[in-house]
């Protein structure tokens, strides 16, 4: 009932907001003809409709994934769009009635009426620019499910670990986060990315989470393609809070049980090695450095399932410990605190928000605001963390400023 409601309550907003937008577009044309207010009241309406159906076919009805991804996302863009537009509207119409208040009080009736010198009033002023503020998230959010989805970019980081054993000196290690399986729709792409990691020829391999959005079903079609990522010395990998199917409905727990069983046992198909609260010896040369994993444990809402005095259990003698936490928070409400024997933390969760802007010496995203550290890395005494902001996406099919990444980090001691 919970999700009738809110696609009832966003379809009934979406319908006023057509209606409020439609009459003020209608109001700047008044020397269109019968027939083209016709048509474009026809297209504008039917467009609003059908998508408003669509939307509600593909939340509680089986259809194509490709089908269900178009419908969603022209609803999402639309309503942006339209979100973005209102406002000038409501500006015109306080400023209208403000200005029929005054004239009334001083007993005068003036016209906004245009100029001969072709000029405009103010009300198609604030119309044509609410039109052209709502072209902006409609072309850019575009974009960024038309190219930046799978615009996949290799970021290159050094580690300066001074306790880091000679045998591991330039060691490469692979990291990618948040795969998110169920919102792809482009196997090919998906490749891509891969290929891309495997050509970076990594010692190891990490990921940190959030294989699915919920169901350990969504990696029928993936398992294979991720599967392909190897390294020599193995490839590492934790769960997510996506993973244990908390944002699901379950028959019962017995059916969440089976899933999470399921998404652990795809794991062990593509050759990960999953660490639950556990720990493995990386050893060259009689030197051995540790690879830590814990199950999520995130601040707020997010579980806390991690148990870190079990994965650091019989690893105090290792000069180096590397640590594999899906959620960056877990790093200054716990590690940094209680655990000063980490030398990294490897995390993802945030996607960066999948928007934002980038570059060498600037980034922003409004996902700062909810996280201290959401991109990049990050170090505090002697010890690092590394938030990765994701290989796929989740929600909004697209990524704009804030690409999909593939982090290949060299070891140093110095």
């Amino acid at each position: 009932m919970g999700k009738i409601f809110s696609l009832a309550l966003l379809s009934i907003l979406l319908l006023a907001f057509d209606l409020y937008i439609y009459k003020a577009i209608l109001s700047i044309y008044p020397k269109w003809s019968n027939k083209k207010k016709e048509n474009f009241t026809r297209i504008w309406w039917i467009y609003s409709i059908l998508l408003i159906i669509g939307v509600f076919i593909s939340i509680f009805f089986n259809i194509f994934l490709w089908l269900r991804a178009i419908i969603l996302v022209s609803f999402f863009i639309t309503f942006v769009s339209k979100l973005c537009f209102v406002p000038l509207l409501l500006i015109d119409d306080i400023r209208r009635v403000i200005k029929k208040v005054v004239n009334k009080k001083n007993n005068t009736e003036k016209e906004e009426v245009s100029s001969k010198d072709n000029t405009i009033s103010r009300s198609e002023f604030l119309v044509k620019s609410g039109m052209a503020i709502a072209a902006v998230p409609f072309s850019t959010l575009t974009w960024g499910i038309a190219y930046g989805a799978y615009d996949y970019r290799v970021k290159k980081q050094t580690l300066i670990l001074p306790n880091l054993p000679s045998s591991f000196n330039g060691m490469k290690i692979a990291q990618i986060s948040d795969i998110h399986s169920g919102s792809f729709y482009n196997k090919r792409a998906v490749l891509g990315g891969v290929e891309m990691l495997l050509n970076e020829k990594p010692d190891i391999a990490f990921f940190t989470g959030d294989l699915v959005n919920g169901k350990a079903s969504e990696m029928r079609d993936y398992q294979d393609i991720f599967s392909k990522v190897k390294a020599p010395l193995g490839v590492f990998s934790v769960l997510g809070n996506h993973d244990y199917g908390m944002y699901e409905k379950w028959k019962d727990d017995a059916a969440r049980n089976k899933n999470l069983e399921d998404l652990k046992t795809t794991h062990k198909n593509m050759g990960w090695q999953l660490l639950n609260n556990a720990n493995r010896r990386i050893k060259i040369n009689n030197e051995e450095i540790g690879i830590l994993g814990i199950e999520n444990w995130g601040g707020g809402r997010f579980p806390k399932y991690g148990k870190m005095k079990e994965a650091v259990k019989n690893t105090d003698d290792l000069p180096i410990k590397l640590l594999l936490s899906h959620d960056p928070s877990h790093w200054k409400l716990q590690v940094l605190k209680e655990y000063p024997q980490i030398d990294v933390m490897f995390s993802g969760h945030t996607h960066g928000s999948q928007f934002g802007i980038e570059t060498e010496r600037f980034k922003w995203s409004p996902v700062q605001y909810l996280y201290e550290e959401w991109d990049g890395l990050y170090q505090q005494n002697n010890q690092q963390l590394y938030v990765n902001v994701g290989y796929g996406f989740l929600g909004y099919p697209g990524r704009v400023g804030i690409l999909p990444e593939i982090t290949i980090f060299e070891l140093k001691s110095s």
